[in-house]
């Protein structure tokens, strides 16, 4: 039995890329975009195919990817920043609400969104994955970008025109 596999591509030439930044716990959205930036260079984007927007926390995230989504400009989308747990529930509802949001925007616009909103114990924790995060986000959204390029939903629906016309 032959196996089919679409191959990884890291390519980010060509790509346009949106990133949406939180501002709260300003050093951890700080730091992955840098990390992110350095990464998304060297896999070919050109800092002017990137668009930055900063927002004030995570749960402003979804909202600013939507709106960036609804353009059509982009290949893929990266959300930033960090959710460092309190003494108090709102670490659960900002957690779950902000990572349900960039979820139902990325199903809903069928566009790529990396998630590298950190959710940590404390500032040590955020700390120590502020580095990789970002590197990993700008590897997914270039590695996913390409991917949905490879299954371009127009080609599908010209094959399944092909075949329902001559039922």
């Amino acid at each position: 039995m032959a196996v089919d596999i679409v191959p990884t591509k890291l390519d980010g030439t060509d790509l346009r890329i949106g990133i949406v930044v939180a501002r709260f716990n300003e050093y951890a959205g700080r730091g992955e975009f840098e990390s992110c930036m350095d990464e998304l260079r060297k896999l070919g984007v050109m800092e002017e195919d990137v668009t930055k927007v900063s927002v004030p926390g995570a749960l402003e995230i979804p909202f600013a990817l939507q709106k960036l989504a609804q353009t059509g400009e982009y290949d893929a989308l990266i959300a930033l920043g960090a959710v460092i747990r309190g003494e108090t529930y709102h670490f659960e509802l900002v957690s779950n609400e902000s990572g349900s949001g960039i979820t139902r925007v990325c199903l809903d616009y069928d566009i790529p969104i990396a998630n590298g909103v950190l959710t940590t114990e404390n500032d040590e924790q955020c700390e120590e994955r502020i580095d990789m995060k970002g590197r990993d986000c700008a590897r997914c959204a270039v590695e996913m970008a390409n991917f949905a390029k490879e299954f371009c939903v127009d080609e599908f629906d010209e094959d399944f025109d092909e075949v329902t016309s001559e039922d």
